[in-house]
């Protein structure tokens, strides 16, 4: 098959290339201490309904675009906000996985920012490949623009400028690229001095005890992207107890199909004393840090208490699931939601990173 091909042509450029301008493969060992560090470190999570797109910025200014949203807006929701947010290249574009929901806006981003900005730098791919026709156009587009493509594996490190900012590539185990594409999917760390992030695309169960196994209490972050959309095939008690966050954030849809975040989730977060948001609810949701202080901004002013989102959800998704019923429908086709508008008005929760957990 010719994407096969092309996965192959990715995994020789890693073996030759060693440590280029865009990946470090190199081991990083155990951090001595906490580096010094300055500027802040920005990462919006943004409302792409039941999908996902999460734009780091980093205190240098690099730009890591990690997935991108469904295929069904041409991905002009995701353009859409990092134009407004002043943002005209992307120098990391991050693909966790070959699915809809996370690389829908891939084709035409690229296109975007190669022909009416300043260029991708290059993307970072698991190297599973997915037969479908979204993810053939986002290889095209690859082509097409002439980017650099890497398929990375565990240990990779994205080389970014000298501002303290370390982002780790955790999963895929390196030497295999045949197998599910979840648990195989990318999953990143991102350490900015006391600061610490994770963010896992869908993997799921198995490939959350595959990251205990290997990293342990390592795992822990701050602030944790629940994996799959809050899906209760992610996010399980062991994995949870090593991250052991803070925050949680939540990217799917307040009339999720799949009932996501699944009640399972939601209660976990609640049990653990989990501050949760929900960018179904509380639109984009940007978190901000000086590597010790952590404050979130939200869209649309809501709880943060799990139990309280658990609440919302139950009568927003219960009233769709009741018409469906009562139709002969099934509730899995979902139910279209009116946009109600986007408040200007802000919340903001301040917290500080490393403390007591």
């Amino acid at each position: 098959m010719r994407r096969g091909m092309l996965v192959v042509a990715v995994a020789g450029l890693l073996v030759f290339a060693g440590c280029s301008s865009a990946i470090d493969g190199s081991d990083s060992g155990e951090r001595n201490g906490v580096p010094d560090v300055s500027g802040e470190l920005e990462l919006h999570h943004i409302d792409v309904g039941q999908a996902d797109s999460t734009l780091v910025v980093t205190p240098s200014n690099e730009t890591i675009l990690i997935d991108t949203g469904n295929y069904r807006d041409d991905g002009q929701a995701v353009i859409d906000y990092l134009e407004a947010n002043g943002i005209d290249r992307i120098d990391h574009l991050v693909t966790t996985h070959g699915h809809a929901d996370h690389i829908g806006g891939h084709p035409e981003l690229i296109e975007h920012f190669e022909e009416d900005g300043d260029g991708i730098g290059a993307v970072y791919d698991s190297g599973v490949s997915h037969p479908t026709a979204t993810y053939e156009r986002y290889l095209d587009a690859v082509e097409a623009h002439n980017v650099s493509i890497y398929e990375v594996a565990a240990g990779d490190r994205l080389s970014l400028a000298g501002d303290g900012l370390e982002a780790t590539v955790l999963n895929p185990p390196g030497g295999d690229t045949s197998g599910d594409i979840d648990t195989n999917g990318v999953v990143l760390s991102l350490v900015f001095g006391d600061f610490s992030y994770l963010t896992t695309g869908d993997l799921d169960a198995s490939g959350e005890q595959r990251l205990v196994e290997t990293y342990g209490d390592d795992l822990a972050a701050d602030v944790y992207q629940a994996g799959h959309h809050g899906s209760s095939t992610s996010s399980n008690a062991p994995f949870l107890d090593r991250v052991d966050p803070d925050i949680a954030v939540v990217s799917s849809a307040l009339d999720s199909r799949y009932g996501h975040p699944h009640d399972e989730v939601l209660a976990a977060f609640s049990d653990r004393g989990i501050e949760t948001y929900w960018t179904g609810v509380h639109g984009d949701i940007v978190v901000t840090t000086d590597g010790t202080a952590v404050s979130v901004e939200t869209e649309r002013n809501a709880s943060t208490d799990p139990a309280t989102l658990l609440e919302r959800k139950h009568a927003v998704q219960s009233a769709l699931v009741a018409p469906l019923a009562d139709s002969g429908l099934s509730a899995e086709r979902g139910l279209p939601m009116p946009d109600s508008g986007r408040p200007s008005v802000y919340g903001t929760a301040a917290r500080t990173a490393g403390g007591a957990r």
